[in-house]
């Protein structure tokens, strides 16, 4: 992959509890380290607005951006990400990289939800791919892609180090900043 193949990476930084915005971060990302724009937006805890809301970011509208990634699909406790629209929406492989061996959600789904709002979020879950084992650095992560024939190798590529992919790595410090800013700070983040 080209160096300055580019790459978003969206990752969440959540509210203390149900019905508190979550920060998400979309953080640009070239394939050789190098961050070139972030964008901010926020979804709701225990919502169902976040696919929506990462597609509204506005590093998503620029043209030199292959790829996004993912951290996880159900960021904000459960505010499931719809994948196959998401693409659809931005034009672009969208990627999900999750971190841990899982037996899936739909058991803390159950647990979590019911009626309507877990009917929802149950069709989302199951229209998702299949997670597909990576290894990357000798570490282990669990991939679900759309619209990407090497979803493997794109992950190796945004991976110079560890098991994380730089652009979640990015993005993820920045959703945090930005979260810790709007509560210091007295402010709900908006889109910038």
């Amino acid at each position: 992959m080209k160096s300055g193949t580019r790459a978003v990476g969206v990752a969440a930084s959540d509210g203390a509890s149900e019905g508190d915005p979550s920060v998400l971060c979309g953080a640009a990302v070239r394939a050789d380290r190098v961050v070139d724009g972030f964008s901010f937006a926020t979804c709701t805890v225990g919502g169902t607005d976040a696919t929506d809301a990462i597609a509204s970011l506005p590093v998503l509208e620029r043209e030199d951006v292959q790829y996004v990634l993912l951290a996880g699909v159900a960021p904000a406790w459960f505010n499931l990400i719809d994948l196959s629209r998401l693409a659809g929406t931005v034009g672009r492989p969208v990627l999900s990289v999750s971190f841990e061996e899982s037996a899936g959600l739909e058991p803390a789904l159950r647990e979590a939800f019911a009626d309507e709002a877990l009917a929802g979020r149950l069709e989302t879950y199951e229209r998702l791919p299949p997670r597909e084992r990576v290894t990357v650095n000798d570490e282990t992560v669990f991939v679900r892609a759309v619209d990407c024939d090497d979803a493997r190798a794109v992950v190796r590529a945004f991976t110079p180090e560890g098991g994380r992919p730089e652009p979640l790595r990015v993005a993820r410090l920045a959703a945090r900043g930005a979260r810790r800013w709007s509560l210091d700070g007295k402010r709900t983040p908006g889109r910038e």
